[in-house]
């Protein structure tokens, strides 16, 4: 199995914020924003591993400012850090005001997937190799949040 950089499976998915997605302020339910990060990392993650996919966590979700109705969305997703057969990937959304061109970081989260063969039993997937500093960056930060949540589970168990 070929190792792959996150450059290979990074996914932009780019969405407007339209009436029926909003609350009373006219701002995006918060709700919306996360199918949107769990559709853009689960299109990465079958990128990188060319399998089918299933969520098996979300942490760390920020909801960093609010995205007001008819504004512009972009949802940019990449492997972080990849395990035996899950595959943690972090997922970054941006506001964008059409009429001003004014972006925002308005929310972060990351989102683990594990690849699954035909009879929904976990799969192995490929290697990462991170290239640039900030992918290096990003994967010992991700290896960092994996060991935690095992650690963090371990010790609640017992």
């Amino acid at each position: 199995m070929k190792a792959k950089s996150p450059d290979e499976s990074a996914v932009e998915m780019r969405e407007m914020v339209m009436p029926t997605d909003t609350n009373k302020h006219g701002t995006i339910f918060g709700g919306k924003i996360m199918s949107w990060i769990d559709i853009a990392a689960a299109m990465a993650a079958e990128r990188h591993c060319n399998n089918p996919v299933v969520t098996a966590h979300i942490s760390d979700i920020d909801f960093i400012s609010p995205i007001n109705v008819g504004f512009h969305v972009s949802i940019k997703a990449s492997i972080n850090y990849v395990g035996r057969s899950s595959m943690i990937v972090g997922v970054r959304v941006d506001s964008e005001n059409p009429y001003t061109g004014e972006k925002k970081k308005t929310t972060k989260a990351y989102v683990t997937f594990v690849a699954i063969d035909e009879s929904g039993k976990a799969k192995e997937v490929p290697r990462l190799t991170p290239i640039t500093d900030d992918e290096k960056r990003r994967y010992e930060n991700a290896k960092e949040r994996a060991l935690s949540k095992k650690n963090l589970s371990e010790k609640l168990k017992s």
